[in-house]
């Protein structure tokens, strides 16, 4: 019964990025002026953002939102550009890590359930929210605080020792909606509210990574969607590179998801909640 049910998550996986591809081949792609695409040295840059950016994300849950946006942003990339970008490479790049993460069996099956359709829900909210309605930068100095603390928390806990394994898990639906909202809002944050806070309440933390990591492909597949469909989608030179350093690093962050001891992982993820929330935070008040 596992194993039909994951091949079930696997297969609509690959269909759903195989529908994707035939849509922007179909109706994008023929109205996109691909003149200035070229291969030039700015090109590997943006493979060098998704590789390492699909690592920290594929190996701690989180991340490849801000570690690819601020590779760009550091290269010059202005930041309207690179937003979207890495949203709609990281279609490609999360179908890939959950396919791997479901051959290592780094899922589980009845967390992803209550995670993915509530997450779906609220990415679809926040995505058309953001697209029509207002500006999301407003709010991300404050999910920033609020991730600065709970990194703090993990981070401790890691640190001593105090790693509690808790299969009654509770708010997860809920978790999930403001997740999948906050993430399409603010341009990341599933990773960073969804799993932080799982392991924090006692969730394995590969299982968790490896679960939160699948259920996130579904979550930003229809956000992206909603982005098309009221945007559009430009600077393919940026998405073709981000996803070519993401589908090559996935399988690599997946293992080690599935190899790192649960302290240092644990470690490991509250010190990245915790520099990222800083930087946030220092971004929006500079």
């Amino acid at each position: 019964m596992k194993k039909i049910q994951f091949t079930l998550i696997g297969k609509t996986i690959l269909v759903l990025k195989i529908s994707l591809v035939a849509y922007l081949l179909i109706t994008v792609l023929p109205h996109k002026d691909f003149s200035n695409f070229h291969i030039e040295n700015t090109f590997y840059w943006f493979v060098f953002a998704g590789f390492v950016a699909q690592m920290i994300d594929g190996a701690l849950g989180m991340a490849y939102g801000v570690s690819s946006s601020t590779i760009l942003l550091n290269i010059g990339i202005p930041p309207k550009i690179a937003s979207a970008s890495v949203h709609t490479s990281e279609v490609f790049t999360t179908g890939v890590s959950g396919l791997m993460h479901l051959r290592l069996d780094n899922v589980d099956k009845p967390l992803f359930r209550r995670l993915v359709f509530t997450g779906v829900l609220g990415s679809v909210l926040g995505a058309y929210l953001i697209s029509e309605v207002f500006d999301g930068n407003i709010i991300k100095p404050y999910v920033a605080m609020y991730l600065l603390v709970l990194g703090v928390i993990i981070l401790s806990k890691g640190i001593g020792n105090k790693i509690k394994e808790n299969k009654n898990i509770k708010n997860v639906k809920l978790l999930a909606f403001i997740g999948g909202f906050l993430d399409a809002v603010g341009g990341g944050g599933w990773g960073p509210i969804v799993t932080s806070n799982l392991i924090n309440q006692g969730g394995t933390p590969s299982k968790t990574i490896g679960t939160v990591n699948t259920a996130e492909f579904f979550v930003t597949f229809f956000s992206t969607g909603v982005f098309i469909a009221f945007i559009g989608v430009k600077h393919w030179d940026i998405v073709l590179g981000l996803i070519l350093g993401g589908v090559i690093a996935a399988p690599f962050g997946a293992i080690l998801a599935k190899k790192i001891d649960k302290r240092v992982l644990m470690i490991l993820v509250g010190i990245l909640i915790v520099l990222t929330s800083i930087y946030t935070i220092y971004k929006t008040l500079s």
